[in-house]
């Protein structure tokens, strides 16, 4: 399989199989440990799973998801269970508190070890985050340059597609939320992100924010400019009522001085602030996206492009966007399709996510990027 995972098992919703899968994986690989998508639907199993793997003492780590990722599209009635040969390190922190401050010191605390064995040997840094933490792109930036900005970082958000509070990380004893999984992965793992969205001429500024929330654009509410500009430039008359319907199709993207990172509004206050899914800083520049239609879409050539290696006839682990799946509807199985046929995958297996993030290299310093929209791909 790829560096990450070197075995996958579809565990059906009784569990049925589950000790004897365990027992077979253990037998040829002993030091195993264990990662497993489980689908909102199915989150009451993670007591089975933890209740199993402990008795076997096999180590486990794992997440919910708003749905699983398989060959057969985007399904809710199993258990992806992906198999490490060897357990990598790893580490759980829940109740993370909200504020950047309060959670980057328990980072710092908790990770520190993981993180700088991470940038010494040369691995990377691969983090499951609860979708309702409100601080990760931040975070992440902060524990970067903690480590020098050496840090080769990816990972996605877990959670409930309601955006409603779920425990979503779990280990053998601990199923929490608010917090962070993450897991130092050695070796050159490639895992590349992209959304392939065009963006507006309109540019705009982001005058007052606060966390993911955009307050005024251009010195006026936020929602007034965003409407202004989805009819000026898409000739779409966005409402209060039809906001849930037409947002995800024109996100926002945060103008940097290297790409364009989405971010789609999921909802409104009564004075006109727009959340989004992912942090938009004071002063940022926007733009409003054109999310693009599948014919029209590159991102599936553009990633297979970056993949560094190739999947040759070998699985592909791929984490899909809730809020893209949202946009393409059915469509999103047929991209799913062209990536496995692209790069000529046996299989595909991973989860749909709310957020995801990789790292940029700007001449030899390595920056995170929080996307929504984005697909990742790892080999």
């Amino acid at each position: 399989m790829n560096s990450l995972f070197q075995a996958q098992h579809w565990l059906p919703p009784d569990g049925e199989d589950l000790h004897a899968v365990l027992t077979g994986w253990q037998s040829t690989s002993p030091g195993m440990g264990v990662f497993a998508l489980v689908p909102e639907a199915l989150s009451k199993r993670v007591a089975t799973l933890q209740q199993q793997c402990t008795h076997l003492r096999v180590p486990l780590v794992g997440a919910v998801f708003p749905a699983l990722v398989t060959a057969q599209g985007f399904r809710q009635d199993g258990i992806w269970l992906l198999r490490m040969d060897t357990m990598l390190p790893h580490i759980l922190i829940g109740d993370l508190p909200p504020d950047l401050p309060g959670a980057l010191h328990a980072v710092r605390h908790e990770a520190r070890d993981l993180l700088r064995a991470t940038v010494a040997t040369g691995g990377s840094l691969f983090g499951v985050f609860d979708s309702m933490l409100p601080c990760i792109a931040s975070l992440m930036t902060a524990v970067c340059a903690d480590q020098a900005d050496q840090l080769r970082c990816w990972g996605v958000n877990a959670g409930s597609e309601s955006f409603q509070p779920l425990p979503c990380l779990f280990d053998n004893r601990q199923l929490v939320g608010h917090g962070m999984l993450a897991l130092s992965v050695p070796g050159p793992t490639s895992a590349v992100a992209g959304h392939g969205y065009p963006v507006s001429k309109a540019r705009m500024k982001a005058t007052a924010t606060h966390g993911n929330c955009i307050d005024v654009i251009d010195g006026r509410p936020a929602l007034s400019v965003y409407q202004e500009v989805v009819k000026s430039e898409y000739g779409v008359e966005l409402t209060r009522e039809n906001f849930y319907t037409y947002a995800v199709h024109f996100p926002l993207g945060v103008v940097t001085s290297l790409d364009v990172l989405v971010r789609i509004p999921c909802g409104l206050t009564e004075e006109g602030a727009i959340f989004c899914v992912g942090e938009v800083s004071p002063h940022s520049s926007l733009r409003v996206l054109h999310a693009p239609d599948l014919a029209s879409s590159r991102c599936v050539s553009e990633l297979s492009q970056r993949l560094p290696l190739r999947a040759n006839d070998l699985p592909l682990t791929v984490f899909y966007c809730a809020g893209r799946r949202m946009h393409f509807g059915e469509q999103a199985g047929d991209e799913l399709r062209q990536l496995v046929d692209t790069n000529r995958a046996s299989a595909v297996h991973g989860a749909l996510t709310l957020g995801e993030l990789d790292h940029i290299d700007a001449q030899g310093l390595l920056f995170p990027r929080f996307h929504n929209a984005a697909i990742v791909c790892v080999v």
